[in-house]
């Protein structure tokens, strides 16, 4: 993986070392991953089911996809679906999705940085 590649997806809240050391330093089987990352499906279910106001889902979706984006190491994603599946947990709906403008915000970020 080429340095201008790991940097902008540094600069995209993901913590390429941290994966590496996951991925054993296989770099080509983290980009595989990476690229399966942006047809995971659960964002999109996140969203359909926060306008459905179906919690239950929400949340189930919000908790695959931060385990998802924490495998990957993409860091900032996984912080914030951690406070949301928190924030589902406790009861706190409204505040679970306050949070998805910048959820969307991150989720972008990081597509884009593994797109390029």
């Amino acid at each position: 993986m080429e340095q201008q590649k790991k940097d902008r997806l540094k600069s995209a809240g993901i913590d390429v070392a941290d994966a590496l050391g996951r991925f054993m330093g296989n770099e080509g089987m983290y980009e595989k991953f990476l690229n399966k990352f942006l047809n995971d499906q659960n964002y999109s279910k996140l969203k359909e089911a926060l306008e459905a106001k179906d919690y239950e889902a929400a949340l189930s979706a919000s908790h695959t996809l931060k385990g998802v984006s924490g495998n990957l190491s993409i860091k900032t994603l996984a912080d914030l679906l951690a406070l949301q599946v928190k924030m589902f947990r406790d009861g706190d709906n409204k505040s679970a999705e306050e949070l998805m403008p910048k959820i969307t915000e991150a989720y972008n970020a990081a597509a884009e940085a593994i797109k390029d």
